[in-house]
């Protein structure tokens, strides 16, 4: 192994572009003759829209087209597909309403697309916007998730009775009634998943293209892959063949999951290309951002655990509520229930679980996955249960959890959710965790803190995730005349850093040198098959992929190579940048192979000249990274602020081929997961629909200083459904960190008989608790 190969701390290697500010942002692109394109949104959450005058706007100046759903329509523009239907327990299908790119006879929810105007300036655009005369008839807003789906509330569509979208259920009703029957003790818990504004730093943008000579659409894009957004502009949008849409993404500013999807915004502007016979430009604002992107969580859940006698659990029952918004984004349904119900079970034996989700339209902005995607969501159900568990038997949350972990020694274990965990070594991360956080030693710093006014409390919690896994990734690894290497995937880095990370797999497999390894990815036209990046799938799939492209060339090389040395590839080893006859001395290096790999005359005319080679890896199964997080924190008695004093996390995610990119992964996952915890918040108003949170002057994000240094440390259990042996890391990071920090406030808070605060534990929330225990007191 080089310098720069598997398991090195390598720096990253697009930093030297992206910190100098020559990263290619959709921003950063204008194609010749380019408009621009403004939208006017609705103002209202829900209302009728009775008419559009457009006429005074078509006439105002430097404005090239105003465009309307009825517009859409009559050029036979097809609607935004939700791509992830379920089956309700009736056995009927869940109810997928129609959502074109511009609102069509209602608006569901503030910041609803309902007008599209292009110009030769967005100044003239957003001059001619004003001129555009709607006629809405405003009408009630159902807002709110845990009351929706209640009788008499404002329904969002006709067809959708109780705003019920779906009604969904997952495992063993009997054998949870049985455990509940004979169980020695049940706890019980009602809690809030709050809804959370991605935010991404780079906003969402797209520009759009008609080539007339070839009758192609081109859609530049921030996204997370540009395959699945080709495809459904070629299929359901445009009617055409997929030879006929190009997609392209270069830099991506950040996109945990909300970047994955197809957009109204997307349709609009590569429609609009051929309507107007120019290139158009859009690009998100801040404010318009919190409208239009996709948002995260949303759920309110009520869950009951049953225990034995020794604290081992018996039983789960759990029934959501979780909000998708107004219309279905690509894979809203699949969010609160596939996604993320399998792990509830965690990390534990619990024999019997059953899960119930209805899922509800509101008059909000859609939901879809965030970081996590319905994992984080239930490892802070299934922590928390777990704390309250420890708390009711007189047990501490070590404890509980060291009597319920699922030992190494049962892998492969499958779940009573049926999932197959193919590794993990539970307990040895918690042990790992208590020591590093020195839990042991928390009583004497609490008692130190309560004497300067302060409460301090711990918490721990524990995860698994399933991600990795899914459908197959391709990858293709080619070695120029020069010796360089060349690998196409069908991921897309929002950030991650997959140019060095795939460069350090080839590196390392063809000991050549790191910078000689070029990454290609975000081009449909260059990139003939992608996937895109969710669900922490770049490395054990993307990885895999490129690890199997590498495997293939090595194999050609070796024919190579035995030509020159006169002997059969049978007999030919590879080891360390040189093929060398096996149990001689004769050898010859890649360099000298690759060189050959060119000359038709040193080959002979025996073998087809070049080494280039196209992989596709299909997971097994999927990852499960896992680990154990301990939070300690201190109270402000008189505010109710909260600062995390101490941070230590311990977490399985298999091989490592990076140390210095998965510390980063995981500080950023904590950085969100903390954001969840403690200041961020979706607030819509629950009369007007409003969103009262529509800007960072009133949602709170965490900055640097609300964040302590991370302890971070990994165990390595190899995972088994790749051949590189990695897990996932992506996503980790906000898994485990919502149920911690809240663990810990309400270890601080249990004295006062405080069992449980919601998301987020914001100084008010805190306070107004603190405030309400001295007066009872």
């Amino acid at each position: 192994m080089g310098q720069f190969g598997m398991g090195q701390a390598v720096r990253r290697v697009e930093d030297l572009r992206l910190l100098t500010g020559n990263g290619r942002y959709t921003d950063d692109l204008s194609l010749p003759r380019q408009t621009v394109a403004h939208i006017l949104r609705s103002p209202h959450a829900h209302a009728a829209i009775r008419s559009i005058d457009t006429a005074a706007a078509k006439a105002a100046p430097g404005v090239l087209g105003v465009f309307t759903a009825a517009d859409l329509r009559a050029d036979g523009i097809g609607d935004l597909p939700c791509l992830t239907p379920l089956t309700n327990v009736d056995g009927s299908p869940s109810v997928s309403p129609p959502r074109p790119a511009l609102a069509e006879g209602k608006v569901r929810h503030v910041g609803d697309a309902v007008v599209l105007v292009i110009a030769e300036t967005m100044a003239q655009a957003r001059d001619a916007a004003e001129l555009v005369e709607i006629d809405y008839d405003p009408l009630p807003a159902a807002t709110d998730t845990a009351t929706a789906g209640d009788p008499g509330q404002p329904q969002v569509w006709d067809e959708a009775a109780g705003n019920l979208c779906f009604d969904w259920a997952q495992g063993d009703e009997a054998g949870v009634a049985e455990a509940f029957a004979k169980a020695h003790r049940t706890v019980s818990i009602e809690l809030v998943n709050n809804r959370l504004v991605v935010n991404s730093m780079e906003p969402r943008g797209a520009i759009g293209d008609f080539q007339k000579g070839d009758g192609r659409f081109v859609l530049y894009t921030s996204s997370q892959g540009p395959h699945l957004i080709r495809s459904q502009l070629a299929g359901t949008i445009f009617k055409v063949p997929e030879h006929r849409v190009r997609v392209v993404t270069q830099d991506v500013g950040g996109g945990f999951g909300m970047k994955i999807f197809l957009y109204p915004e997307h349709v609009l502007v590569a429609w609009a290309a051929k309507k107007v016979g120019r290139p158009v430009k859009w690009i998100a604002e801040r404010q318009e951002a919190f409208l239009s992107d996709t948002q995260g969580r949303d759920n309110v859940t009520r869950a009951d655990l049953a225990l034995d006698a020794e604290g081992r659990f018996l039983g789960l029952r759990v029934e959501t509520r979780a909000n998708l918004g107004a219309y279905l984004s690509n894979f809203a349904p699949f969010i609160p229930t596939l996604a993320g119900t399998g792990m509830l079970a965690g990390v534990y034996t619990t024999p019997a679980i059953q899960v119930r989700v209805k899922g509800l339209f509101t008059h909000t902005t859609p939901i879809d996955a965030y970081r996590g995607a319905g994992r984080p969501e239930a490892a802070y159900l299934v922590e928390r249960l777990a704390d309250l568990a420890a708390d009711a038997l007189g047990l501490s949350p070590a404890e509980i959890r060291r009597r319920n972990f699922i030992p190494g020694s049962l892998m492969p274990f499958k779940t009573a959710l049926g999932i197959t965990y193919d590794s993990g070594e539970f307990r040895q991360n918690l042990e790992d965790a208590l020591r590093m956080a020195d839990w042991d030693g928390f009583e004497a710093r609490r008692a130190a803190s309560a004497k300067a006014g302060k409460l301090r409390g711990i918490g721990l919690s524990t995860y698994i995730e399933q991600c990795g896994g899914g459908e197959d990734e391709a990858a293709t690894v080619r070695f120029d005349p020069s010796g360089s290497v060349t690998v196409l995937v069908g991921n897309q880095s929002n950030g991650q850093g997959h140019e060095t990370a795939y460069a350090q797999i080839v590196a390392d497999a063809f000991s050549v040198p790191f910078e000689n390894v070029r990454v290609l990815q975000g081009d449909s036209d260059v990139v003939y098959f992608g996937r895109g990046t969710g669900g922490s799938r770049a490395l054990p799939v993307g990885g895999s992929a490129v690890q199997k492209a590498v495997e293939k060339v090595i194999e050609k090389a070796k024919k190579v190579a035995a030509h020159m040395m006169e002997t059969a590839a049978a007999d030919v080893e590879f080891k360390d940048g040189v093929f060398q006859i096996a149990g001689t001395d004769r050898k010859v290096a890649i360099q000298e192979v690759v060189q050959a790999a060119f000359d038709p005359e040193a080959l002979g005319g025996e073998i087809e000249p070049g080494l280039s080679e196209v992989a596709h890896f299909a997971p097994a199964g999927a990852t499960f990274p896992n680990g154990c997080h301990v939070c300690e924190l201190e109270i402000d008695g008189d505010t109710g602020e909260v600062e995390i004093v101490r941070y230590t996390v311990v977490d399985d995610f298999g091989r490592v081929v990076n140390p210095m990119m998965l510390a980063g992964q995981v500080h950023g996952g904590i950085a969100q997961g903390v954001g969840q915890a403690l200041y961020e918040a979706t607030v819509f108003d629950r009369d007007s629909g409003q969103l009262v949170s529509g800007s960072l002057m009133d949602y709170a994000l965490p900055r640097a200083d609300n964040l302590p240094m991370v302890e971070f440390a990994w165990n390595v259990v190899p995972c088994r459904n790749n051949p590189l042996g990695v897990k996932g890391s992506g996503e980790a990071g906000a898994i485990g960190a919502p149920p911690a920090v809240i663990n810990a406030i309400v270890n601080a808070l249990r004295h006062l008989g405080v069992t449980h605060v919601d998301m987020p534990a914001t100084p008010q929330r805190i306070w107004s608790i603190l405030q309400t225990a001295k007066q009872a007191a």
